[in-house]
């Protein structure tokens, strides 16, 4: 959920200053590119040589920079503009009570006040404190900002006294706005199915009939899919590509034939189902069990058609969307809409051949959409990540997520 996000954190003075090394190595561990802001105080508690050192940025103290006899300033704006997300942890109550009253004296809270991003606050502070009047009018009138609040936790706290007040552990903060985020996303609950990549039809122990897929397409469907909340379930053949990520389970496979059985165990249980493996349509009637020597001058081989997986999936369809995709060398806006009706699809995606930047082996593709109502929206040559995100943003605004 954090993979790619630019999270600004902001460190205010509290004793729960020192876990917020923890707390930028598990960041930086979850895919986030992270940026420091210290106020003044939190100098006496965190080092800002160590957290630039595990962020790998400079991290920020002030509005002003001097160094050698020349000046320049920290823009707050654009710090503000750059991050995807910022956090505020630890939030005492100092600083709670400034963000809620519009007070800003230093270049965190300005940075604050000109962000546009999602704002969450870990609040990190002494029982008494925790509890008094002043502090939960800052939690309740924050909250009605949109800002999130990571909830304190109970524990022993530095006066001594055992309650509510210290700050959210790392590793729950992280959690908690992974759960947040995956809790906004359109595809969150949803069951996603996707094949990739091309399958291999033996013909004896050493050759096979294929073709040149790389799964990438698949594969980059998977991780939207993934980014976007869902659950996800890729059914690959025969491709070096991996996706690391929690919500992806990868499913193996090598023939056509694999392939269709395994389609068929997840597919009755998914809500949205995409196509997008280069299976081939025939293979060997008969395999040797030995490798085939080249005695004649030539050789013959007889071909069978496979189960087209596609078509078997439409037949079986009852409550999932499912798209297809179509590779054409000619007339293929009209062979893209037949298979479409032919197969039973919610939405088709067509990509030529005769586009120079589209199609096998290419880190970029050029797509058409059509969707069962023959609404055609056809998109630029992006890559293949960016196609991704497009296909799925087209099945969220026809309503099937």
């Amino acid at each position: 959920m954090l993979s790619g996000k630019k999270i600004l954190l902001g460190i205010t003075g509290g004793i729960a200053a020192y876990k917020t090394t923890f707390l930028v190595r598990l960041l930086i561990k979850a895919g986030a590119e992270v940026k420091v802001i210290l106020t003044e105080s939190a100098l006496s508690f965190v080092t800002p040589l160590t957290l630039a050192t595990l962020s790998k940025n400079p991290v920020l103290t002030s509005f002003i920079e001097e160094e050698e006899g020349s000046v320049d300033w920290n823009n707050h704006v654009e710090l503000g503009l750059w991050a995807d997300i910022m956090l505020i942890a630890p939030a005492t109550a100092n600083t709670l009570s400034k963000m809620a009253n519009g007070t800003c004296d230093n270049l965190l809270l300005a940075t604050y006040f000109s962000a546009k991003c999602e704002v969450f606050f870990a609040p990190a502070m002494d029982l008494d404190m925790y509890k008094h009047p002043a502090t939960k009018a800052s939690l309740k009138k924050l909250q009605t900002f949109g800002n999130i609040m990571i909830p304190a936790g109970e524990g022993e706290l530095a006066s001594g006294l055992f309650g509510k007040g210290r700050m959210s552990e790392p590793e729950d903060i992280v959690q908690f706005m992974q759960e947040h985020i995956a809790g906004t996303l359109p595809l969150k609950g949803k069951k996603v199915l996707i094949t990739a990549g091309p399958t291999y039809e033996a013909i004896d122990p050493v050759r096979f009939i294929g073709n040149h897929s790389s799964g990438l397409m698949g594969f980059e469907l998977a991780k939207a899919a993934a980014k976007l909340g869902g659950e996800v379930v890729l059914i690959s053949g025969p491709s070096q590509l991996t996706a690391e990520n929690s919500s992806i389970e990868i499913v193996r496979v090598v023939s056509a034939q694999e392939m269709f059985l395994a389609v068929h165990r997840y597919y009755v249980d998914c809500d949205i189902a995409i196509g997008a493996a280069a299976v081939s349509d025939y293979r060997p009637d008969n395999v040797s069990e030995q490798k085939i020597k080249k005695d004649a001058e030539t050789l013959k081989i007889n071909l069978v058609k496979n189960k087209d997986i596609l078509l078997s999936m439409g037949d079986k369809k009852k409550h999932q969307y499912l798209v297809g995709f179509a590779l054409e060398t000619e007339n293929e806006l009209e062979n893209a809409k037949n298979k479409l009706q032919k197969k039973n699809l919610d939405a088709i995606v067509l990509n030529s051949l005769n586009d120079k930047d589209a199609g096998f082996g290419k880190s970029t593709n050029k797509i058409t959409f059509i969707d069962k109502n023959l609404e055609i929206k056809t998109f630029e040559v992006k890559n293949k990540a960016e196609v991704a995100l497009d296909i799925f943003n087209e099945i969220i605004h026809r309503g099937h997520a």
